[in-house]
């Protein structure tokens, strides 16, 4: 099995989130080429989901070690979709979020079931990451006793010197302002609920501090920070508003909870403004001195001939779901750049290099190394 090419041909799939006949060639492809291996290999489907495609070397349901991962992309123009590789780079749509690394964990699968690794493996690739993993929500809810001791993950792409130990809890909250319409030109006989909306925004960044590139960034980044995505008021131009809402997305490390960021909104809404957490989940911190964390940094750094350093990370991973279960997660990925831009790109020596520290892994962990 060629990494290259595997890598080459998972990018060639337009599997846009949502376009399921591409994402149905793409796990096809992927049964076969695991097929002359003999592991064990399934595609879930859920009602209203993408499916999941789940490959292991063991039927129990307690793993050594799974690769979590996904299959599914970000739009892009059809040319993304035909990979070319150029000065150690290989572009395309996928190339670093994360069909490479998918292409590693496909790899390492049938490199330990050709080498007979007395080790309880297994990887699980979801096609639905982009727009929320509702399809791994789905099959672990299908599979309550699923769980791993160690799980790699990488998707975290950007760069092979920093393995991250912690992703912040991210929560979305919806704030609803209720107010009274009336003619623009008599704003005294309304209640405008945009001006709600804002005096809100107003109480929440007397909390949470905006940021932006054009101001100096603070020298700690660890911090819980909230950007207004979405922001909707009004119908039309001369009636004041009788309702507006916001979408907010928070982000918080692993010293805040749920429960305060609920107290400080509570203190925050202006009269007639109300708010609802749409989704919540968990911060992953993992502990820096993990024997195991630390056996696979000592490996990753043979194979680099470098130092390693950990590293904080605002975004969410999928992870946290098994991290939950009692997984230690190591999230290291490889090197490149221009994830969900139009020069995305890997270096494919990274990419190589994770695939060697990810068998020498789990050859560690099974005694054979």
């Amino acid at each position: 099995m060629e990494l290259l090419d595997v890598i080459k041909k998972l990018v060639s799939f337009k599997t846009i989130t949502g376009n399921q006949s591409e994402i149905e060639k793409c796990l096809k492809y992927v049964e076969k080429l695991l097929k002359p291996s003999g592991a064990k290999v399934d595609v879930f489907s859920y009602e209203n989901v993408s499916p999941v495609i789940f490959a292991k070397n063991t039927e129990g349901q307690h793993f050594d070690v799974l690769v979590l991962g996904h299959l599914d992309v970000v739009p892009a123009d059809d040319e993304m979709f035909e990979p070319y590789f150029k000065g150690g780079k290989l572009y395309g749509r996928g190339t670093l979020d994360m069909k490479s690394f998918a292409a590693v964990a496909i790899s390492s699968m049938a490199d330990v079931m050709k080498e007979k690794l007395p080790i309880k493996f297994g990887f699980i690739l979801s096609t639905d990451e982009e727009q929320g993993s509702k399809s791994l929500e789905a099959f672990l809810k299908d599979h309550p006793k699923l769980k791993a001791d160690v799980v790699l993950d990488n998707d975290v792409g950007g760069d092979i010197s920093k393995i991250v130990v912690r992703c912040k809890n991210p929560v979305f909250v919806e704030i609803k302002a209720k107010g009274k319409a009336a003619h623009g030109s008599m704003p005294w006989d309304g209640v405008d609920a945009n001006e709600q909306l804002f005096n809100t925004w107003q109480n929440i960044r007397k909390i949470y501090p905006a940021f932006s590139k054009d101001e100096k960034k603070p020298k700690n980044t660890w911090i819980d920070t909230v950007h207004f995505a979405k922001i909707e008021g009004g119908k039309v131009a001369n009636i004041i508003s009788d309702e507006a809402t916001a979408l907010l997305d928070f982000r918080l490390t692993e010293k805040s909870s749920v429960a305060d960021l609920k107290k400080k909104l509570k203190k925050c809404m202006a009269k007639g403004v109300s708010f609802e957490i749409k989704m919540q989940s968990i911060p992953v911190v993992v502990d820096e001195k993990n024997q195991v964390l630390l056996s696979y940094k000592q490996l990753a750094e043979k194979v680099l001939k470098k130092k390693i350093n950990f590293e904080y990370m605002g975004g969410a991973t999928d992870s946290r779901a098994l991290y939950e279960r009692g997984s230690v997660v190591i999230m290291h990925s490889g090197t490149g750049d221009g994830m969900h831009a139009k020069g995305e790109y890997v270096e494919i020596k990274s990419v190589e290099q994770i695939a060697d520290i990810q068998m020498k892994f789990l050859r560690f962990l099974a005694g054979k190394l």
